[in-house]
Formats: C-alpha cells, structure tokens, sequence
C-alpha cells in the first residue's frame, strides 16, 4: 500500500501525522462551517476507486472526487501523459503562444460535440471561470452587434453553476448557498424549467415580457446537479431551444457535470439532439487529475468578435488557460473513451443502481429514488445532521456526501462490480437504520 508506513501506525494509534497537525490550523475549507465542522479526512494515496487514508484505511469512493475521475484514479495512460509533458514543457503562455496539447485538444473536442457547429474552445481553469466567460461571450456578442439593451442572463430555479461572481447570479436566487449574496451579484432572471403546464406558462412570459433584456438562457442539460440531482428530460431541452430561437437568444448548455459520460451519452447535449450556441466542460475533462475547463461556441458567436476594432475582442485570459499539463492529461482522458468502453460501463452502471437503490424507496422519509447514467439519487424529505451521515458512511468504509435532503452515488466509470454493489448496499443499509430512528 502507498503511503508512508510510521504516518499510518501514528494514525491507527490514535496519534496524528505530523503534516496533519501542523498545517490543519492554516486551511480553510471548502462548504464547510470551521468552528463546528468534523475533522477532514487525512488522505496518503488514491487508486482505482479507493482512497488510501493515512492511518491505512481505505474507503471506496462514491463520488469520484466531485464527479471527476471518471476513469478511476491513477490511470496509468492519463499518468504516462503527463510525465512525457512535464518532462517537455509543463506550461508556457498562451497569449500569443499556443503548443501542440491544447490545440489538438480543441480539434478533439470540437469533432467529440458534432453534429453542430460548436467550433471555437477557449480554455480557462475551473468550471465556474467556464461560466463566467459563457456570460460574458453571451453579453458581449450583443454589444458586438449593437444591441446595448440584451445585457440580463434567464437561468432556473434549482440551478447551480458555480461559486464566482457570474456564475453565482445564475444559480438558483432564493434557495441557494449564494442566497445572501443577493445585494453583490448582478440581477439576473430566474424562473421555473418550462417541465409542466403552469411552468411553461411562467416562462413563456417571462420572455414575452422581457425578451428585450435578455442576451442567453443557460440551463443544465438534464440534471441540475449540485441544486439536488433534479433530472428532467429531453423535451424541456428542445422547449427552450425553439423558444430561444423564437426569440433570437442564445443558448448555453452547462456540461461541467453531464459532460463527459455521466448521463449515458458523452455529452447530454447528444442524447437531447439540442445544439447550444456555446457549451461549458469541466469536471471531468482531465479524468480527475489537473484543473482544466472550456468555453466552447459555436461559429455565429465567434464571428460576433471577428473584427477590426479591438474593442471587439473577448478581453478574458486565465494566466493558466490552456496549461500544456492539463491539455496533455485531457487528451489522454479522451484516448481512454476512444478506446475502453466507457459509455457500456456507464449503462451496465445505471441497471446495478437502480437495482441497488430502490429497495431505499420503502425506507420512512424518503422521497425518490432516481437513475440516470451513473448517478443514483436516494432523496429525503430532509437530513438533519448532514456531518453524522457522512461520518456513517466512512464507518462502512465508503466516501458518500450527501447535500442537501440527497444522497447520491456519481463513482468512477471503472469501478468493479463489486465495488459498487459495497456502495449500494452501505446507502440501504446506512439510511435503513438513519431512517428508522425516525419510525
């Protein structure tokens, strides 16, 4: 086992390593209340679908670090790739520089979202830079063209697509983490998806009445993810394209969570046959190993900005934008679809879900159970001690976190069946006995 040998029996004992009593004092974690929140886990090593903890436990991992390492961890291929990167140049500029790993990943990714004409990718570093640079090639493609008043966003109740500025004023406005931003963030627009007759109602509206203000809609195709894996299907996708052309918008498809193989098809884009004028990916792209997101647009919008005037131009640059390590491990990550059978892994993944999980639909207190691709849903009328339920999780040795009233599975695509079947059977078995103390 990897890891260093005295750390783990320091650990086993009861005794911590001493890189994780020095530095804990001095990092501020994620989503998380510091004062009251449980001890983060001390992680040695990862492999496969297992996290090697530093007192020599392993858990198997239900999420796959936030829904990136889709191939599982420490795939030789994606870790061969970048080591011959970093030995030749592990990142340069790219203002007025390019190199070979990027663009040849723009190609790759251009060709992987066909049919369409999703054709210009401009790289940044994480999904939520991804989003904001959709809004502002959203906002500025109508300057471009005279059109001064087009400057708002329609986004949806129940969305979430990221914790910056922009993507924060797109994400759900009253039942959000971002909900006391609301004086700080620009004002956008937010109604119901267009799912059932009151709430095509509702839109159809909205843009009636506002059409005029708005530059683009952007939603999360088929499941908005971090607002409670809420699915919906295709026909809402095609309901908002003809009304976005209707009205002459734009639209923005958010991939960073469908993107990629997580839904059943590599991009939901795909299985809804709605092409977007500009779509966002991230997560995983890089197979869960470097920071890496694109903004990827179609021809109409870049030609928006192709001009004379360099007032024109989309004036945005992530220092790390395009960065030759993570283009290198991406394009590594998209030989593995091409090659090994990820989305098969994926189907033959969502039957050993919804064959695991519905026996969570009788438990008291659960609300739905739901499937789609590699996410599983358990959903709760609530979870009051969100910190305990996930201590119980890593007592049967699984990484689960649920959120929210949710508990859900999104693993790596390579997981062994009986791997998964240990994470299937520690949700029944976890909210069977959680459950039932509330008889």
């Amino acid at each position: 086992m990897s890891g260093n040998t005295s750390e783990n029996k320091q650990l086993a004992s009861g005794v911590e390593p001493e890189w994780y009593a020095a530095g804990l004092d001095h990092v501020w974690l994620p989503y998380a209340q510091m004062k009251t929140a449980s001890p983060p886990l001390a992680v040695a090593a990862t492999r496969g679908s297992r996290i090697v903890l530093a007192d020599g436990r392993e858990l198997i991992d239900g999420i796959a670090s936030w829904w990136t390492a889709c191939h599982g961890y420490n795939h030789p291929h994606i870790r061969a790739a970048i080591e011959r990167q970093l030995a030749r140049m592990p990142h340069v500029m790219f203002g007025g520089m390019v190199h070979e790993q990027a663009l040849t990943l723009a190609q790759r990714l251009v060709a992987l979202l066909a049919p369409g004409d999703l054709e210009r990718v401009f790289f940044s570093d994480s999904g939520s830079v991804a989003v904001e640079v959709a809004l502002k090639m959203a906002v500025q493609y109508w300057l471009n063209r005279g059109r001064r008043g087009r400057t708002r966003i329609l986004a949806f109740n129940g969305a979430y697509h990221g914790d910056t500025t922009g993507a924060m004023a797109v994400s759900d406005p009253q039942d959000s983490m971002h909900a006391a931003f609301r004086g700080l963030l620009p004002e956008q627009i937010a109604v119901d998806l267009p799912a059932d007759e009151g709430s095509i109602a509702g839109f159809e509206a909205v843009l009636a009445e506002r059409a005029e203000e708005i530059a683009a809609i952007i939603v999360e195709p088929l499941v908005q993810s971090a607002g409670g894996m809420r699915f919906h299907d295709a026909q809402v996708l095609r309901r908002l394209r003809a009304a976005a052309d209707r009205y002459d918008l734009l639209m923005i498809f958010d991939e960073i969570f469908t993107g990629f193989g997580r839904t059943g098809a590599l991009f939901a884009l795909q299985a809804t046959g709605v092409v977007p004028d500009i779509v966002t990916l991230s997560k995983a792209l890089t197979g869960g190993t470097l920071p890496l997101a694109a903004t990827v647009a179609r021809r109409k919008v870049f030609d928006a900005f192709w001009s004379d005037d360099p007032a024109q131009a989309l004036m945005h640059g992530p220092t790390f934008m395009g960065n030759a390590l993570a283009c290198a491990a991406a394009n590594a990550s998209l030989d593995l679809f091409e090659r090994e059978p990820r989305l098969e892994q994926v189907a033959a993944m969502s039957g050993a879900l919804t064959r695991g999980l519905e026996p969570c639909r009788e438990f008291p207190g659960v609300k739905d159970v739901r499937v789609l691709g590699a996410i599983g849903v358990v959903e709760l009328d609530r979870i009051e001690n969100l910190g305990g339920l996930r201590q119980r999780f890593v007592a049967e040795g699984v990484f689960i976190r649920p959120f929210g009233s949710i508990v859900y599975l999104t693993p790596a695509f390579t997981i062994a069946p009986e791997e998964l079947a240990t994470l299937t059977q520690a949700v029944e078995a976890v909210l069977g006995e959680w459950l039932g103390q509330r008889r």
